[in-house]
């Protein structure tokens, strides 16, 4: 197939022009020129996406079903351009969890205030890199340190530990628990994005370890109350679950939450995104 993307825009001229003399005037082409490229398109698809009188065009149920991947394609195309001239107009951030917790809102409101040129969407990603390495993101919110051999990284704030208990266990009564008091525990860990490992605690003091893949996996298994888990501060202001308890681990060391990028590729605007989430992670 060897349909350009000056065909598509063709097609997108003519339905939104409404006749294809004003399309050829849109275009800056002769009208000639326009016949030529639709019908070249229609060729190489093998389909009529148009139905053409003397005063009008009118879609087919192929042309239909074909307008709006092409005006997809011409977007991604117009972004794709825009990025790589330093032009963004999109900046995607990845999270594996919990985004930047009770800070997310008021990212996505400042950040659209502050930059309404560049449109702002979050990907959620269950990997180490929230779906950087992937490339579902150009920035990612990450509470592990990232491979410095092939990312940069600033560290924008740091959370506290939360123990997470079903809502009818005893420690959901009190306003603390400690490191140690989990050893007797069944720790319920995603060993591929979470935050705790084994680690935390002393060689020949640790608790019983069980694994998950996904947030809403282990808050299921916590509400049971089979296994107990221990989770950045982000996780209780983004799930908060009615059978699932949250509270302070008071000698837990916190966790480092960090932005991070590709580094022989950063996107235009790591800056202004890690300024802004450092100044509300240091808010408080």
């Amino acid at each position: 197939m060897s349909f350009e993307l000056r065909h598509l825009r063709c097609l997108v001229a003519i339905v939104d022009a409404g006749t294809l003399t004003d399309a050829a005037i849109a275009l800056g082409v002769s009208q000639a020129a326009v016949s030529r490229t639709l019908a070249a398109l229609e060729g190489e698809l093998g389909a009529r996406l148009l139905r053409r009188t003397a005063r009008e065009v009118s879609l087919t149920a192929t042309g239909q079903r074909v307008l709006p991947r092409a005006r997809k394609l011409l977007a991604e195309a117009d972004q794709l351009v825009a990025e790589a001239a330093g032009r963004a107009t999109r900046l995607r951030i990845g999270h594996a969890w919990s985004a930047m917790g009770r800070h997310t809102l008021d990212f996505q409101r400042r950040w659209a205030a502050q930059h309404p040129e560049t449109e702002l969407q979050l990907v959620r990603t269950n990997s180490p890199t929230a779906g950087l390495a992937e490339g579902a993101c150009d920035l990612a919110v990450v509470r592990l340190t990232p491979d410095p051999r092939r990312f940069d990284s600033a560290l924008v704030g740091v959370e506290r530990r939360l123990c997470a208990v079903a809502a009818d266990d005893p420690w959901a009564r009190r306003r603390s628990v400690r490191m140690a008091d989990l050893v007797g525990r069944t720790l319920l860990v995603d060993r591929r994005t979470g935050t705790t490992t084994p680690e935390l605690w002393p060689e020949g003091a640790r608790p019983v370890v069980e694994h998950t893949q996904d947030v809403d996996d282990w808050l299921t298994v916590i509400a049971t109350g089979r296994c107990v888990g221990v989770t950045a501060e982000s996780t209780a202001a983004q799930y908060r679950r009615p059978g699932v308890a949250y509270r302070p681990i008071r000698d837990a060391e916190p966790v480092a939450v960090r932005l991070a990028w590709w580094r022989d590729d950063p996107h235009p605007a790591s800056a202004a995104a890690t300024t802004l989430l450092t100044e509300l992670y240091q808010r408080g």
